[in-house]
């Protein structure tokens, strides 16, 4: 549900949090009184440079990109904006996720709040009033270099508030003009620069940056909870997990996904029934899994440094300096930052489902499950268990595998070599949210099959912890007996490790993990 207050937009206090609030929970967003005053101040700046007789001010009174050198009459400065967005909204391919849109609403409001790039206060209050009225452009999601910003889809984003484009309302798509009618909003008429400060920016990939970060922190949690079940399920050793054997490595990620096992095996009648067997070393995909984890961690860690300040940049071209009274050119657009990060999420995403899929062939497999039936199923043979999940899950990672090798390296010059190096981070984002998806399906295939693992254990129960996973599970699909379609139980946990209430559910009962 919405929270009540409304996120304040200031250009300088944005969070990760807030950008997931506004975009999926569908909360408000309202520009702040001082961001008011910053926006009029450095639209001042650009008044005076937009009447001014001498100075040629890139995007006021020049031509776009290799057009930089064309002088345009100041009679003709209005008529320049609105044909910049005409001219850069070629986007193709289907449309970006309902979500990636809002977020980029926001974060482009926000960008302008922080009155560096002297947009005027009406045309920005217009794309806020747009994001909280429900005004959905339509914005298709091939066609950004990720070099001045995404110019294509922030063009797109962008028509509708002059009335042009098109834009979801209410589940129908409508022409741009209707679109702000339905809601009782009228178009805005751009004045010099606004179409600029509308399109140059980072904001789609950092949509991308900050709600997939949310996804990647709650599937780093999810593969905990779902190593400890299958740990459980394959009567492993908790001995790996121990903290002194983690501290002395010093790698946080490590120490707090170790942690998190422990504290989900804690009162373990499994693992208290086999303290003394023969068995000396777990596999890899078991015993190394902090390691894995970890890593995975610390990778998102480095993701949350670029995005949150990507969040509250400065990323249009030219810049406003209000004190100075200058607008200067700059690269600030450049998605470079942005692209790595993204890639590191891909990459950290898809490792944990790569060794999530490795303990999903440990139980499924009868000469590695510890006497698990085969395929975790009675009857094998008229039944087939859990053979073809692990099939969706070598599949999903083996998918993942390609996705994750970076786009981020990759650069093509445009606009006649003007922008002759590019950081291709649309691409980035597309495939890490693809990585996401496909990694929270798999994470969900091991959850499954681990519940049904340690099931085929009772009477002996597992740790607390895992007992709480073991019935999150079971609220979402009802262990399999005779085959059914699985393909709906894997959405349903797939999609509660996406909003978060799976770990929630855990958390409950065991407290906050790390």
């Amino acid at each position: 549900m919405a929270q009540q207050t409304a996120i304040p937009l200031t250009g300088d206090e944005l969070e990760v949090d807030h950008v997931w609030q506004v975009a999926v929970a569908g909360a408000r967003a309202e520009l702040s009184d001082a961001a008011r005053e910053k926006m009029r101040a450095a639209r001042d700046v650009v008044i005076a440079a937009a009447h001014g007789d001498s100075e040629h001010t890139y995007g006021i009174n020049t031509g776009f990109g290799r057009f930089v050198s064309k002088a345009i009459p100041e009679e003709l400065t209005q008529e320049l904006q609105l044909r910049l967005l005409r001219s850069h909204a070629c986007g193709v391919g289907e449309p970006y996720a309902d979500e990636i849109v809002r977020a980029a609403m926001l974060l482009r409001a926000n960008a302008l709040a922080k009155g560096c790039s002297g947009a005027r206060v009406e045309t920005v209050e217009l794309l806020v009033e747009c994001l909280n009225r429900g005004v959905l452009p339509v914005v298709p999601s091939r066609g950004s270099v990720g070099a001045s910003g995404d110019l294509a889809p922030l063009a797109h984003l962008a028509l509708p508030l002059v009335g042009e484009g098109e834009a979801w309302v209410e589940g129908e798509r409508l022409p741009g003009t209707q679109a702000l009618a339905r809601v009782g909003l009228e178009p805005a008429e751009l004045r010099a620069k606004e179409g600029l400060s509308l399109v140059n920016g980072t904001q789609f990939m950092a949509a991308f940056g900050a709600l997939g970060l949310v996804r990647a922190r709650r599937l780093a949690r999810a593969a905990d909870l779902a190593c400890a079940l299958t740990l459980e399920a394959l009567q492993g050793s908790r001995t790996s997990f121990l903290p002194a054997i983690h501290e002395l490595r010093g790698l946080r990620g490590q120490i707090d996904a170790a942690a998190n096992v422990v504290r989900l095996l804690e009162e373990s009648a499994i693992i208290e029934a086999h303290r003394w067997c023969d068995k000396v070393q777990d596999a890899y995909s078991i015993r190394c899994a902090p390691q894995v984890h970890g890593a995975a961690r610390d990778l998102l860690d480095y993701v949350a440094y670029t995005v949150g300040a990507e969040l509250n940049a400065a990323t249009d071209n030219p810049l406003v300096l209000v004190d100075e009274g200058q607008l200067v050119s700059n690269g600030n657009f450049h998605g470079q930052p942005v692209a790595f990060a993204l890639d590191a999420l891909a990459l950290a995403v898809a490792e944990l489902a790569n060794i999530s899929e490795r303990r999903v062939e440990r139980l499924v497999n009868p000469a590695l499950s510890e006497g698990l039936p085969p395929f975790l199923t009675q009857d094998g043979g008229l039944n087939s268990g859990f053979m073809i999940p692990q099939y969706v899950a070598a599949a999903l990672v083996s998918e993942n595998k390609v996705l994750a090798h970076p786009a981020s390296v990759d650069s093509i010059p445009t606009s006649a070599g003007q922008e002759d190096h590019v950081s291709m981070g649309n691409a980035s984002g597309l495939k890490a949210w693809q990585v996401l998806a496909n990694s929270e399906r798999a994470l969900a295939i091991e959850l499954l099959a681990g519940a049904q693992g340690v099931e085929f254990l009772a009477p002996l129960e597992p740790g607390v912890g895992v007992r709480a996973v073991r019935a999150a599970v079971r609220e979402l699909s009802p262990r399999l007996h005779d085959d059914r379609p699985l393909a709906g139980d894997i959405e349903r946990v797939a999609g509660a490790i996406r909003d978060g209430s799976l770990v929630a559910a855990v958390e409950a009962e065991v407290g906050e993990l790390r």
